[in-house]
């Protein structure tokens, strides 16, 4: 078995690269400079007070256990924020979905905050074309799961780490984190703020918002400059989440806020049997933490490229280490025949399948396009009912497949694969 590590030394460089790249990146990209994007606390105070429309649902989880919910704001010291200059930390929100010993008394949560919901609202379909400008309450959603409610720690549980897509909230990957969690595992989605959707913090600080929006207008893929910086900021968050979760795990409480957690919920977690999964710059960042990162076991990633953005367009771009060298454990490569940039995908999943020993396989869902692994299956189909979204814009989206088909299928193939190399026995 080989063992790949990463040099401190390079570490340190990559760090320095990311963030020149990065802050270069957003002055191009964020309309007023590094401030963000100009009054956008107003604009989602605004919005906020003019929210209403149509409610959309989530699908309810299959599993065993009534989960709870809680969240983490972490704050890494060692790491300037590579998007903004002012601010002089790295600050990382994360949601942790875990089987509840009892949810009797604890409020089921939203999807979303209202100022989050707002600010969704205003921004969401800049990422996404196809979703409506106004008509639906992002705010009114709500999850399955019940906030702060006590985990249930009979046994310590397999820790799964979600990596959403570029500019998509963690929030947009409820529904499948709520599935794991129902089957036994404790699930961490994590937001990358700057190229995240919207993310919001639980206090101010000087530099940014309490809300803060991506900056991305475009494809990063067309920015290769700007991808490598992404895909580097986030392997950085998700092993610096990795750090916090082993200190929950030995009973601390890595919130920089200091936020009571939900009672036993370190002792709910085994940091030794962690996998990542991740959607489109999410999934390139989970198979890539995994071939840096020793700590986690398996890997899935739904439609996430496994070589750098190409320098020249049409031309493929510099293979990842684990497209380069194959993985030395268990990888899924999930995508779908709609995602209209397969033919950008196939050389290094081709690599990385050919160099993996047997241990990378490949499944694909048809009728399907790429959002379809996140909670815009169930929630598109919804937007096109209330005649928000056109077959189309949905299509285009998520794929014409039945939510009743595609939701099913996507939590079968991510469920069995941990099932299988990280059972939650």
């Amino acid at each position: 078995m080989r063992h790949h590590r990463v040099r401190e030394q390079a570490g340190v460089s990559r760090r320095a690269v990311t963030r020149s790249a990065v802050l270069a990146a957003a002055a191009v990209l964020l309309p007023g400079g590094p401030g963000g994007i100009g009054g956008a606390g107003g604009a989602v105070a605004q919005a906020r007070a003019a929210a209403a429309g149509v409610t959309l649902r989530l699908p309810a989880p299959t599993g065993p256990y009534r989960t709870g919910v809680t969240t983490l704001y972490l704050v890494d010291r060692s790491r300037p924020d590579p998007w903004e200059r002012g601010i002089p930390v790295r600050e990382v929100m994360a949601t942790v979905f875990y089987p509840a010993r009892t949810v009797r008394g604890f409020p089921v949560a939203r999807q979303m905050s209202a100022d989050a919901a707002a600010s969704f609202g205003l921004y969401g379909h800049r990422v996404h074309p196809e979703l409506p400008h106004a008509g639906a309450d992002w705010s009114a959603t709500t999850t399955h799961s019940h906030t702060g409610a006590p985990a249930q720690a009979s046994r310590r549980r397999p820790v799964l780490l979600y990596s959403p897509g570029g500019g998509d909230p963690r929030t947009m990957g409820t529904t499948l984190a709520e599935e794991l969690a129902s089957h036994g595992y404790v699930v961490v989605t994590v937001d990358h703020p700057g190229d995240a959707g919207e993310v919001e913090f639980p206090c101010a600080m000087a530099g940014r918002e309490k809300v803060r929006p991506t900056v991305l207008r475009d494809d990063p893929r067309k920015r290769p400059d700007l991808f490598r910086a992404m895909i580097d900021t986030r392997i950085a968050d998700t092993r610096f989440v990795l750090d916090r979760l082993e200190d929950l795990a030995a009973g601390r409480n890595p919130d920089a806020a200091g936020r009571p957690l939900p009672e036993h919920l370190g002792r709910a977690l085994d940091p030794r049997r962690t996998g990542v999964y991740g959607h489109s710059a999410g999934g390139t960042t989970a198979a890539e933490t995994m071939y840096e990162d020793r700590r986690v076991r398996a890997a899935v990633t739904m439609e996430g490229y496994l070589d750098r953005a190409p320098e020249t367009p049409g031309r493929p771009g510099e293979p990842y280490p684990v497209a380069r060298h194959g993985s030395d454990r268990p990888l899924l490569l999930l995508g779908t025949d709609g995602f209209p940039a397969r033919k950008e995908l196939e050389p290094s999943w081709r690599a990385v399948l050919a160099r993996s020993g047997g241990r990378a396989h490949r499944r694909q869902l048809d009728g399907a396009a790429h959002a379809v692994f996140t909670d815009y299956a169930a929630l598109a189909p919804q937007l096109q009912d209330a005649g928000l979204m056109t077959a189309a814009a949905r299509a285009s989206l998520t794929g014409p497949a039945d939510p009743a088909r595609s939701v099913p299928a996507v939590r079968h193939h991510v469920l069995s694969f941990f099932a299988r190399h990280l059972p939650a026995r």
